[in-house]
């Protein structure tokens, strides 16, 4: 590992991450085309630190919604003592977020085959294309009207449970959320908000799962400073973004990242039969 492809693969996580094209897809095709074999030479803390680096951009962009949301659930409880109101927006908004990632505990058992897939090109490269198919369907959708104060949990238990495919290897998160809350109709605007602070407990959960198998992996010290390297770009690159995702939801337009993530699996197919 050298330095230029430490920042090249956090520039490919921060785009990815959060714009609907699949972080783990793409990490994965340039792993495997371009024989960086990362994985494989022991530098699993290395993709590890690289979801934090976009953890830690949604965290910082989000960074007031969370706070209102974490305030409110503690007055709401009676554990701060913080206004007293008729109504907790926030709060609410923050059950619909714990109901929406319930169901991820399902996949723990499943997570060994998950990862087995990503060793797979060609199913990583369809993956993507029905990415751009999800995406397409966002621009043909109505806009909806719904916001955190309407959603109802039927909404956000359906959304938790079309999470559950973008663990495929390939497959957006957030594009998946995103498509799932307008079909609900959520207004698409918040759509992408719910999406990307959706994202905050799928990636804490999956990359303290992650940090457990890299640290039993073992360590190359000599590594970590490039590993911190990639995880700074990545957490920059994310934070813009995320500014793009969310001036594309403010128009409602989709459709470029649906064309790329098709140009993109369609190649990958092909170069993964040339070379």
């Amino acid at each position: 590992m050298s330095y230029w492809s430490a920042i090249l693969m956090g520039i490919v996580q921060g785009l990815t991450e959060f714009l609907p094209l699949s972080s783990s897809g793409h990490l994965t095709i340039l792993d495997n085309l371009f024989g960086l074999n990362l994985m494989e030479e022991g530098h699993a803390l290395f993709f590890v630190l690289l979801h934090i680096g976009t953890l830690l951009s949604i965290l910082i962009a989000y960074w007031e919604d969370i706070s209102r949301i974490i305030l409110e659930s503690l007055t709401l409880l009676g554990l701060s003592a913080g206004p007293k109101q008729s109504r907790y927006p926030a709060a609410r908004v923050g059950l619909m977020l714990l109901i929406s990632t319930l169901p991820l505990f399902l996949l723990l058992p499943l997570r060994r085959q998950i990862n087995a897939l990503a060793e797979n090109n060609y199913f990583v490269a369809i993956s993507l294309i029905l990415t751009g198919c999800m995406l397409v369907l966002i621009g043909k959708m109505t806009e909806g009207k719904k916001i955190g104060s309407t959603m109802t949990v039927f909404d956000a238990l359906l959304i938790g449970i079309c999470q559950l495919v973008s663990a495929l290897p390939g497959i957006s998160r957030v594009g998946t959320t995103l498509t799932a809350g307008v079909s609900l109709g959520l207004r698409k605007e918040f759509a992408a908000n719910y999406a990307l602070l959706l994202s905050i407990p799928a990636l804490l959960g999956s990359q303290l799962l992650g940090l457990v198998d890299a640290l039993n992996a073992g360590v190359e010290l000599g590594a970590v400073p490039m590993y911190l390297a990639g995880m700074a770009t990545a957490m920059l690159v994310g934070l813009g973004a995320i500014m793009l995702l969310r001036l594309a939801a403010k128009r409602g337009k989709f459709g470029g990242f649906a064309y790329y993530c098709w140009v993109a699996g369609v190649l990958t197919i092909i170069l993964t039969l040339i070379f």
